[in-house]
């Protein structure tokens, strides 16, 4: 019973903070009400909605979440867009990161941001937990619907992404790092916290941000690790790709880079 009423107290805790988090953010006047479409995917047992949300005709700046416990950035998102428009494509999963689903009667967890490629769906499958062959066909189908939701004339795909203090930041890509293989350029703020930072796999737009000051990574789009990422997916296809990415919490922070990179993008 005790843990029952733990875990129960950590779902309402989430939805709790997701919903002030809301509720915090400086209202703008509001320009786009989305219009609002759900796809619903059946990764074998398991039902996830894929939100759309379209804000006013303008599509060529695509904005997407697939971990659905970093809210922060989703909430930003949204501001923003209500004032700029774009589209903003979102896994819903009950505020969790991984997904989870029965195959053959046995259970299968992976990260929704490692479903891009065959290798990497194999590595998040085995590390948080089990693989199969089957299981890798039903992921890898999963993501090639995920990919069939980008707009075709997408300016930028927008990647919305937080961080815990400690466990991830910019510095992992410097040299000698965990990182620093997947990594073209590096640039590192002193003044700046290093959990908030851009990565890019456009080299323009990195010179553009890593000028304003801001900590900026430039994805080796040809040496990268194949870990099944977004990131690694559109690098390899040369689509220019920015993950903008900040602790959680720090919403009014998360708007501010958005603004930035907007600003910064080619006419």
């Amino acid at each position: 019973m005790k843990r029952i009423f733990f875990i129960s107290l950590v779902i309402f805790s989430c939805h709790f903070l997701y919903a002030q988090e809301s509720m915090n953010l400086v209202t703008e006047e509001t320009k786009f009400t989305p219009s609002e479409k759900t796809i619903f995917y059946r990764l074998s047992d398991k039902k996830i909605p894929l939100k759309v949300q379209q804000y006013g005709s303008r599509t060529d700046i695509v904005f997407i979440n697939l971990h659905d416990d970093e809210y922060t950035s989703v909430n930003a998102a949204k501001r923003i867009l209500e004032t700029e428009g774009g589209t903003l494509i979102e896994i819903e999963n009950e505020l969790k990161r991984n997904i989870q689903f029965r195959l053959g009667g046995n259970y299968y967890r992976v990260d929704p941001n490692r479903i891009f490629s065959r290798e990497g769906i194999e590595k998040s499958l085995t590390e948080l937990g089990r693989s199969s062959v089957k299981a890798i066909d039903e992921v890898e189908k999963f993501g090639k619907r995920i990919l069939q939701l980008l707009p075709e004339n997408a300016l930028c795909i927008i990647a919305l992404h937080n961080n815990t203090p400690e466990l991830f930041s910019a510095l992992n890509y410097t040299a000698g790092n965990k990182k620093s293989k997947e990594s073209k350029k590096v640039y590192i703020n002193p003044k700046e916290d290093a959990d908030d930072f851009f990565l890019t796999t456009d080299a323009v737009l990195y010179e553009e941000l890593a000028e304003k000051g801001y900590n900026t990574i430039l994805q080796d789009n040809k040496k990268c690790t194949e870990d099944g990422s977004l990131s690694v997916y559109l690098g390899k296809k040369n689509i220019r790709y920015v993950n903008c990415e900040t602790e959680h919490g720090k919403t009014e922070h998360y708007f501010k880079l958005i603004q930035t990179l907007l600003t910064s993008l080619p006419k």
